[in-house]
């Protein structure tokens, strides 16, 4: 009972954690990422005018639109260089309620058309040894354009150079503290040269509205031609691969709990090898080949049961008290949260009881099947 127990408070534990850990990649993501993107089905960007992004805007459920231009550039401040993606955006893309989670230091503002200004990856910020209370240093943006004339030997004929001010860090995922740049959009919009194109549009959706409803209503608007992807849909493969991992885990701990139950079979295999007197005697009072089954069934599934019982007890207890007071810490001091994420879901206590007692069952059905075909001859 102590080993059904044990093996089941392992398996609650370690799935809410696997919970806690996707939640919190959720919401790592979502403090960077749009509740809903557009992308062009096909190709890199997309053309769009007033009166078709009014008609995005005027969507029921759509509260903020945000234009973005992204594409990869080198950057350089002072000696130091490093390549990465510039994502230029609306000025309306703070009020998307971005950076939520995760840490901010600095001017969180995109500036003006007149002194623009970029908030920066964490990562970025270290690999470019950029200083924010330097008022004189700017950041260098390169990106590389195809020249007119082919036989230009002026090489500033094959790149474009703007100067942008770093005013504010940003930290939530290595991914992207390592990767990404903020600017404001007609910066981007200049540098690259994209005019009326955008490589995609970012929608928060108004409080009190389901994602789903407004991402259908995007859908038949847009057609076939673009994509509308939620939180989850633009990071499916990161997911899966967790969902993956802790289906794999809990198909390893109930291997564990499998060879574990093998002292449930050898315990009532024993007992019915001494019991077979008594189980003569029930024979002998007029008691069934299935009534012994039954017999040692139920003492299985006791035994499973109680076990069962304590370990989800067990199990719920331990994930409450890590959830509310954090015992178990991660012990790196710059991560964004201080202890191992926790989370517990009904399903998961479903699906630990169904294996717990199935294992259980099976185990104590042999016992049960040669307790039941005792000879009377042999005693």
């Amino acid at each position: 009972m102590i080993g059904v127990a044990v093996g089941t408070m392992a398996l609650v534990i370690v799935l809410s954690v696997f919970n806690g850990l996707e939640d919190l990649v959720r919401g790592l993501y979502a403090s960077f990422d749009a509740e809903l993107k557009i992308e062009a089905s096909q190709g890199k960007s997309f053309q769009v005018d007033e009166v078709w992004l009014n008609k995005i805007k005027d969507t029921e459920g759509v509260a903020v639109l945000t234009e973005v231009i992204e594409d990869n550039a080198l950057f350089k401040y002072r000696d130091y260089q490093h390549l990465a993606k510039i994502k230029g955006v609306s000025d309306n893309y703070l009020d998307q309620g971005r950076f939520q989670q995760g840490y901010v230091w600095g001017d969180l503002s995109l500036g003006t058309s007149t002194q623009p200004q970029a908030i920066i990856g964490r990562g970025v910020g270290f690999f470019l040894s950029i200083d924010l209370d330097n008022e004189f240093e700017l950041l260098q943006v390169f990106y590389p354009k195809a020249p007119r004339n082919a036989g230009t030997l002026d090489p500033r004929q094959l790149y474009s150079r703007e100067v942008i001010k770093p005013t504010a860090f940003f930290s939530i995922e290595k991914e992207f503290d390592d990767n990404y740049i903020i600017a404001p959009l007609s910066f981007v919009q200049g540098l690259l040269n994209y005019s009326n194109k955008r490589t995609s549009l970012e929608v928060k959706v108004q409080e009190g509205t389901k994602i789903s409803t407004v991402k259908k209503r995007l859908n038949a608007l847009l057609g076939e031609e673009f994509t509308v992807k939620d939180t989850d849909e633009q990071h499916a493969s990161l997911l899966r691969t967790i969902k993956i991992e802790k289906l794999f885990v809990f198909i390893t701990l109930s291997f564990i709990l499998a060879v574990a139950s093998f002292n449930i079979f050898f315990s009532l295999s024993m007992m019915a090898i001494e019991k077979k007197k008594d189980t003569a005697v029930l024979f002998a009072m007029g008691a069934t080949e299935k009534l012994i089954r039954q017999i040692y069934i139920k003492q299985g599934a006791i035994i499973a049961f109680s076990g069962a019982i304590i370990g989800l007890v067990l199990g719920y207890m331990i994930c409450w008290i890590q959830d509310n007071y954090g015992l178990v810490t991660l012990g790196i001091s710059s991560s964004v949260i201080d202890s191992y994420p926790v989370k517990m879901i009904w399903t998961d206590f479903l699906w630990t009881s169904i294996a717990v007692i199935t294992i259980t069952f099976l185990a104590s059905y042999r016992p049960a099947v040669i307790a039941a075909k005792v000879k009377l001859t042999e005693l």
